[in-house]
Formats: structure tokens, C-alpha cells, sequence
């Protein structure tokens, strides 16, 4: 077995890989850019490298450095992690020449399967359904409209070498072909360094399924079921899970036994990924090989019980697989939930900074029957650039059935906090109570279908309605009797009738007990809410209890009135009153909000890439403003209204804060 191995690559990918090494007696190297200089897996490593400047270009992606810190230290193999020179077939074949052992398929398998165009070509001629399409390459926007009207709307731009959501667009129009074939070209060429662009029919309300597979240098290759990732955003998955819960066993064997087989027509050596794109009548297309391991492979290790970052290494090292198809089985289901540095009220744009506050939930086997695990990079205090993908971890759970393993990821959701950048842990909270989640019945079109004027947090429940009451009351209880502890002597006895209002909503309470037990009586509804197990002390962000024997976690911070409270997504303003407060509370005027209508403030912190109007120039609605670029992804500003340019306040090459004025109109 080898005795070190260099992980080309950052974050949690980088700690996931170097906590197998550790298990099986591995040393590692990990090569660090600028911005992870002091990194968790840095920290974690046996050996670090320097290897250039935070842009990928200058550093993850050159690799006559990563090959030199490998001679460097004396590495015997090479895990490239996913992105960056995973499924780059000159990098793999350049290792071979150099003596260094790829931990990943053969360069062969790589430029057959990893290069989107090719492998489409590949799978024709292996018989594999594919979506119809033009497959090859396009010289320029021209061609690339003339092919899309050919196909006909509705059809997908996609990078070659894409992957990870980078470099594809969806387009309607003339106009969308016009407008992305570029955009995903400079893509393609910033995260990729390969601008090759194929274009192909996009399925209406599709599934995105794919089968993991694992092949050994034998000539055995298994697969290990299949992963459902239809909850996307813009291309980017954002939830996923094993098993998926539209597949029957029959579908399942035949979509796994055409996987099996691709792999084994081009002598797949190690795990892999095939993707289909299905129909809600389980019909399937093959839609592209990622010959790398993937972002969502940890739901796969959760139902099969195999670490697929050790069997990528066995692989590499020529040992032959030690089972077969017949040996494998589904145990359970398990969902991945990725937590992203993004601001989910604000279109989820992406929001860089630094981690205040970083509390994941505990891993392991909790009460109630379920699992949870957390894959991350990251520690309180870490940074999370523009540099790179703007993922903070890779929460899963795992349970029995499939209701247990939402529920059990929904009460992990809860116990996860984080401050100092936005978060899209609400969001993913609101999808795990949604009942079209819950039953199953997905598509990519979910995010788009459930929350068509995007997200901006959940109706609270009735049981929510009675935490955040019951919560708002708590904490002023508490703090009160902090205030009466030290001013012994100089108060009166505790007041005990309070209104509580969370938002609009009004309701007389009175409390009674401290400490760990506090009960609520609602006097105008005849009942009581008991919470018990308090533990929270005036100052901590996060308040956890159970109300009436169930646990709950939320999330609370103090604000000019009351307290900002919560509930996975259902969040509200919680003040505690005494009756002639709430009286007078409820007379005083709503604030206005200030009136941003005449300008063009930037979405989000990034670098302008191009600044397309000028002073004086008059703009239709509609109109491209300016292209922003952020965690690798452009995003086309356009104006909301007609009008007039009054200033420019930015230029190709600045880089911009999030809410900073790019432009102003008369």
C-alpha cells in the first residue's frame, strides 16, 4: 500500500481524503494557494506545500506545481479530489509519465468518458439512450444559435469540460443563446481552462439520477446504486440523496446494469459517476460520465457502508475489488443537505466572509434513531473567499426510511449555527418540512416550482407559533431574574403577566418556574406550553429545549426590541410586553423603507468583469448593465426600468462589495 499521498485540492474534499489516509496508515501532502494558508486541511496534513497566488489558474490548476510538490515530498500518488484537474486526462497521463499514481481512472477512460462531447459520441456507439442533440464542438455564438434553433427551444449550453454546475445555461431564446453561449464559455475557460461548449435538448421537468460506479484494474466493475439530485439551483445540486425514491427495483438493475457496462466498455478503473436525466414515467437518457468522485458521494457510503475514498486507493494501488454486485445491498435511506455561503433572501447570491460563529451539530447516532454526518473544511474563524465554490460543508443524515432521514436532517438544521455571511440553512429547512419533498415527488423544476418569487422564509406553524412564544418568554424570564440577582434588594416581585408578540401576532401569557422549566400558559387559548431541558444563558446565539417532551433547537439574537428568533425557516421579531406597552407598541408608525428605484447596487461581492453602459446613455428594461463574477460563476446585471444613466461608479476590473452602487439612472 502506499506510504504518502499528495491531495491535489482544498477544503472539505482535501479533509474528507486525509481522514481515510489516517485510517488506513497513509501519510498526505496537501498544496495550498494563498487563501488556505492556514486551512483546516493544512492543519490536518502530515505535509503542506506552498504552490502560488489564490486565483485557481495560478495555483489548483497548474500542474507542473502539483507534480513538482509531489517530488518534493516524496509522494508516491496523487488524489485530486473533485474540480480542479480531477478528470483531466493530460494531468493524469503526465503523472504516469512522471511515476506518479493517479488515484483515479486511466488518462484513456478519462478522455472517453470525461470530455462531455466525447463521451456522448461514445455512449451512441455503445448503444447507451442519449439526449438528442448536436454533439460537437461550436466555433462561435452564430453557430451556436443556428444549432439551438435546429434542436429547438427550449436546450442547454454546456461546458466539455464542465462540471459542478459551472459553465450551462438553460436557453428559452435567441436572445438566451446570444447572451450565455459566452458567459459559459468564459466559464468554462476560468474554472476548466477548456472554453469547448456543446449544445443539447433540454428535458422539461426532468430527474437527475445517477449511478455510482467502481472498477478495479482487473476488469471488475460494480455499481453502488443510485443517488436522486433533482433539488438544483441554476445547475448546482443542492440536496441529494440515496436511494432515490422514484426508482422500482427493475428500473434501478437496468439503469445500473447500462452504467456498469459504459464503464466496462472503457475500462473504468476506479469510482465514477453516470448521470442520467429521467422522466417522471422513469424513463431515462444518459446524459454524461463524471470520472471523478463526486460532491454527493457520502449518501452513497451512508446506505452501502463502503468508504469510497479507500476503494479509489486500493484501486490505484492494483488490488482487485473485494466483492461483487451480488454482495452489495441498500441499507436505509440517507440525504446530503450542502450548506453554501449565500444569502437565500437575497436570490441566493453568493455572500463571502468570514465564520464568527461556526457550531455544527454533534455526528453520530443521535436519539430518535437516526445519523448525521458532517464533511467540512472549515473552522470557526475561517474565511470563505471568492475564489473559490462558496460550499461551507456537506451535512447528511441517515435513517431507516426515508421520512426518518428528513426529519433526522431537519432537526440537524436546527442545531446548525453560523454567523458572520449568509447561510442557506433556512432554506434547506423549509424544503425538508415541504410536503412535495416529503412525498417525493421531485424534479429539477423544484426550487423554481415551490418558491417562484424566491425564498424569504416560511409561515410559521401553529407548533412554531408556540415555540417562538414559548421562547420569547423563557429568555425574558431569564433575563429578569439575572437583573433581580443583581440588584438584590431594589425590585419589586416579578411581574408574570406579559403579551407576547411574534410579528403581528399578540397573545397574553402567564409564566411561571426558572431555570431549566419555564411553563407558558396562553390565558386567552386555555392551555399551557411546558418547556423543559432549557439549556440557554443570556448572550448565546442558540436556545435549546423541549416543548412538551420534543426537542427543538433555535436560533436567537437580541435585537433593538426583543429577540430575533428562529425556527428552522420560520423566523420572527419576538417582543415580550407588558399590557399597556403592547398597547402603545401597536399605534406606532411602520418604518419606510429607503428608495433604491433609481439605482443599480451590486448583488453580491465580486469583480466586474464588464461594465456595458456608459453616462448619458439610455437603457431599456431588460438591458445588460454590467457582468459580475463571484465564486467562478458570471452573473449578467440587467436594468429593472427604462431610463437614463446619471453615473458609473465601477469599471471592468474593480472588484465590489455586496449592496455597492454600480450605477445610477436620472
Amino acid at each position: 500500500m502506499f506510504t504518502k499521498i499528495l491531495i491535489a485540492n482544498r477544503g472539505e474534499i482535501a479533509v474528507r481524503v486525509i481522514k481515510t489516509c489516517r485510517r488506513l496508515g497513509i501519510a498526505t501532502v496537501v498544496v495550498y494557494s494563498d487563501a488556505d494558508a492556514g486551512s483546516l486541511a493544512v492543519e490536518m496534513a502530515d505535509e503542506s506545500v506552498h504552490i502560488g497566488a489564490s486565483p485557481a489558474a495560478q495555483s489548483y490548476l497548474v500542474a507542473d506545481k502539483i507534480i513538482a510538490a509531489c517530488k518534493e515530498t516524496g509522494a508516491q500518488a496523487i488524489h485530486p479530489g473533485f474540480g480542479f484537474l480531477s478528470e483531466n486526462a493530460a494531468f493524469a497521463q503526465r503523472c504516469a509519465d512522471e511515476g506518479i499514481v493517479f488515484i483515479g481512472p486511466n488518462p484513456g477512460a478519462i478522455s472517453a468518458m470525461g470530455d462531455k462531447i466525447e463521451s456522448k459520441k461514445f455512449a451512441q456507439a455503445a448503444g447507451v439512450s442519449c439526449v438528442p442533440g448536436h454533439i460537437g464542438e461550436i466555433a462561435d455564438t452564430a453557430e451556436a444559435v443556428t444549432i439551438a434553433e435546429q434542436i429547438g427551444y427550449p436546450v442547454m449550453i454546456k461546458a466539455s469540460a464542465g462540471g459542478g454546475g459551472k459553465g450551462i445555461r438553460v436557453a428559452w431564446s435567441r436572445q438566451d443563446v446570444e447572451e450565455g453561449f459566452p458567459a459559459v464559455r468564459a466559464e468554462a475557460k476560468a474554472s476548466f481552462g477548456d472554453d469547448r461548449i456543446f449544445i443539447e435538448k433540454f428535458i422539461e421537468s426532468p430527474r437527475h439520477i445517477e449511478i455510482q460506479v467502481l472498477g478495479d484494474k482487473h476488469g471488475n466493475v460494480v455499481h453502488l446504486f443510485e443517488r436522486e439530485c433533482s433539488i438544483q439551483r441554476r445547475n448546482q445540486k443542492v440536496i441529494e440523496e440515496a436511494p432515490s425514491p422514484l426508482l422500482d427495483p427493475a428500473t434501478r438493475e437496468a439503469m445500473g446494469a447500462q452504467a456498469v457496462a459504459l464503464a466496462k466498455a472503457v475500462n473504468y478503473d476506479s469510482a465514477g459517476t453516470v448521470e442520467f436525466v429521467a422522466g417522471q414515467d422513469k424513463s431515462f437518457f444518459f446524459l454524461e460520465m463524471n470520472t471523478r468522485l463526486q460532491v454527493e458521494h457520502p449518501v452513497t457510503e451512508l446506505i452501502t457502508g463502503l468508504d469510497l475514498v479507500e476503494q479509489m486507493i486500493r484501486s490505484a494501488w492494483g488490488e482487485t475489488l473485494a466483492f461483487q454486485q451480488s454482495d452489495l445491498k441498500i441499507n436505509g435511506w440517507a440525504i446530503e443537505s450542502r450548506i453554501y455561503a449565500e444569502d437565500p433572501y437575497r436570490k441566493f447570491l453568493p455572500s463571502i466572509g468570514r465564520l464568527v460563529r461556526y457550531a455544527p451539530p454533534a455526528e453520530g447516532q443521535q436519539d430518535g434513531g437516526y445519523t448525521i454526518r458532517n464533511d467540512a473544511g472549515v473552522r470557526e474563524g475561517d474565511e470563505i473567499s471568492m475564489y473559490y465554490d462558496p460550499m461551507i460543508s456537506k451535512l447528511c443524515s441517515w435513517a431507516p426510511t426515508r421520512i426518518a432521514a428528513i426529519d433526522g436532517m431537519g432537526r440537524a438544521l436546527e442545531d446548525f449555527h453560523i454567523e458572520g455571511l449568509g447561510q442557506n440553512i433556512p432554506f434547506l429547512a423549509a424544503v425538508m418540512d415541504e410536503e412535495r419533498f416529503r412525498s417525493g415527488q421531485l424534479a429539477t423544476s423544484y426550487i423554481k416550482d415551490q418558491f417562484p418569487d424566491g425564498f424569504q422564509g416560511a409561515q410559521a406553524t401553529q407548533a412554531q407559533l408556540d415555540i417562538l412564544t414559548a421562547v420569547g418568554a423563557a429568555m425574558q424570564r431569564v433575563q429578569a431574574a439575572r437583573a433581580r440577582s443583581q440588584a438584590s434588594g431594589l425590585m419589586g416581585p416579578a411581574r408574570d403577566e406579559w403579551v407576547v408578540a411574534v410579528g403581528s401576532a399578540k397573545r397574553r401569557v402567564k409564566v411561571s418556574g426558572q431555570d431549566g422549566e419555564v411553563t407558558v400558559a396562553l390565558l386567552d387559548e386555555g392551555r399551557s406550553l411546558s418547556l423543559t431541558d432549557i439549556a440557554w444563558r443570556p448572550g448565546q446565539p442558540v436556545f435549546r429545549a423541549r416543548l412538551g417532551g420534543q426537542a427543538f433547537t433555535v436560533q436567537v439574537a437580541p435585537a433593538a426590541e426583543g429577540f430575533d428568533i428562529r425556527h428552522r425557516a420560520a423566523k420572527a421579531r419576538v417582543l415580550v410586553l407588558t399590557p399597556r406597552s403592547a398597547e402603545l407598541h401597536g399605534k406606532l408608525p411602520a418604518k419606510q423603507a429607503a428608495d433604491t428605484s433609481k439605482l443599480i447596487l451590486s448583488p453580491m461581492p465580486g469583480l466586474v468583469v464588464s461594465m456595458d453602459v456608459s453616462q448619458g446613455q439610455a437603457v431599456r428594461e431588460g438591458e445588460v448593465v454590467c457582468v459580475l463574477e463571484a465564486m467562478k460563476m458570471q452573473n449578467i446585471i440587467r436594468a429593472e426600468r427604462d431610463g437614463t444613466v446619471k453615473a458609473v461608479n465601477a469599471k471592468a476590473g474593480d472588484p465590489v462589495a455586496a449592496d455597492e452602487v454600480l450605477v445610477e439612472f436620472n
